[in-house]
């Protein structure tokens, strides 16, 4: 196995077992590995460290693996890896009110790169790294072993690819192409799911825990959904009584699935307002029309990809949250989101404290909230904690 030997310094890092090293952290590769091979990680002494996926195209050279030299790794290895995984997320589906979740979450799962959802009998796949598209084979043969699905489609469509020197692609990786419409329970609530032309993964799974909580204060009350997509809160709401519930996105596709999904469940589409528009223009639009609301929620996409965005980021939420506050009523709830892993919680309450201070508001944070248990975030690897929310009390 190709060695590859880490700057003098630079141990503490792998001794802690995070998973990345990074290109300027290696002082030499004793040969000539392919991207996505694996490789044996040594200090300057020559002692082991790890096993992990080299790339030399990516920032990230290498992605560890394994911190004990004498266990292989080889396809029993990414195997047992699956297994576990898709284990541990048992009680997630037990009760039969909720068939889909998130299956293997990357590195929090000791398998960087790898993003496997399931929708009911479908699952779909995220592969970010070199390393694992070569490992795809036998991934794919542990799932149908496992899970057996009726399809299984790769969605690596996310632009990080080409960090690793892959292209994106949309293809079916076993059994049958899935249909438009995959019919999935969450929470109770029926969606239905366009698994090959939705966004990211076909859904937003990760905010299945905030969307009952922010349900359980919408009985009788007026709510705003922003950036809604295919109606996660704005279905858990009406589940919840809520009296009337407007939903607001910009994608077309994604409003026309909400009012499905408003019908398929049952609700009454007229406590329903659907507006296609991007989000910021309409919150201005309806802060000149004088609306009011006594829910706010905003889950807007990833402003800060990375920490040198996070500046311009911040400025974008505080300017996106302190709209939010100018339309609640006296008292209102305002449920925000950040799913951008460079933005921490604490320097997130400090964006809402600027967002009420130019809002003229008062601010009390009643819930912090984040990712579910089928997004775990390893102790080794705190970037895996992405999603971060908080419930606040406006006056």
């Amino acid at each position: 196995m190709i060695e590859v030997v880490l700057k003098k310094g630079k141990e503490k890092a792998v001794l802690h077992r995070h998973p990345w090293v990074f290109s300027g952290a290696i002082e030499k590769v004793k040969g000539k590995p392919g991207n996505g091979d694996v490789v044996k990680l040594i200090d300057a002494k020559g002692a082991f460290m790890a096993y992990g996926f080299y790339n030399d195209q990516s920032r990230v050279a290498l992605r560890l693996l394994e911190w004990d030299e004498t266990v292989e790794i080889n396809e029993q290895w990414f195997k047992n890896k699956v297994a576990v995984a898709v284990e541990s997320r048992s009680e997630v589906l037990v009760d039969g009110i909720t068939n889909t979740c998130r299956l293997i979450f990357s590195e929090s799962d000791y398998l960087p790169g790898l993003i496997v959802d399931k929708y009911a009998d479908h699952l779909a796949v995220q592969v970010l790294t070199s390393g694992i598209e070569k490992m795809m084979p036998c991934i794919i043969d542990e799932l149908n072993s496992i899970l057996k699905p009726e399809s299984i489609f790769d969605k690596s469509d996310a632009t990080s690819r080409g960090h690793e020197g892959l292209q994106t692609q949309n293809i079916v990786l076993a059994g049958t192409h899935p249909p438009d419409r995959v019919e999935v329970i969450e929470n109770g609530i029926k969606y239905n799911i366009n698994i090959a032309e939705g966004q990211k993964s076909g859904f937003y799974c990760d905010q299945r825990d905030n969307r009952k909580i922010v349900a359980t204060h919408a009985k009788g009350k007026k709510v705003l959904d922003c950036f809604s997509y295919t109606g996660g809160f704005t279905l858990n709401a009406l589940q919840n009584q809520a009296a009337a519930v407007m939903s607001v996105d910009s994608s077309a596709l994604a409003v026309e699935t909400l009012k499905e999904n408003v019908l398929l469940n049952g609700f009454d589409a007229n406590k329903v307002t659907t507006i296609t528009s991007d989000v910021n223009k309409q919150l201005r639009k309806l802060r000149e029309d004088g609306e009011l609301f006594d829910i706010v929620v905003l889950d807007p996409p990833k402003y800060a990809p990375s920490r040198s965005a996070l500046d311009k980021a911040s400025r974008a939420y505080k300017d996106l949250n302190r709209l939010g506050m100018l339309l609640l009523n006296k008292g209102g709830l305002l449920a925000t989101y950040s799913c951008s892993g460079a933005m921490n919680m604490e320097t997130f309450k400090q964006v809402l404290a600027w967002a009420a201070l130019d809002a003229g508001k008062q601010v009390q944070f009643i819930n912090q909230l984040c990712q579910p248990e089928d997004h775990p975030v390893r102790s080794s690897f705190p970037e895996g904690e992405y999603l971060k929310g908080l419930l606040c009390r406006v006056y």
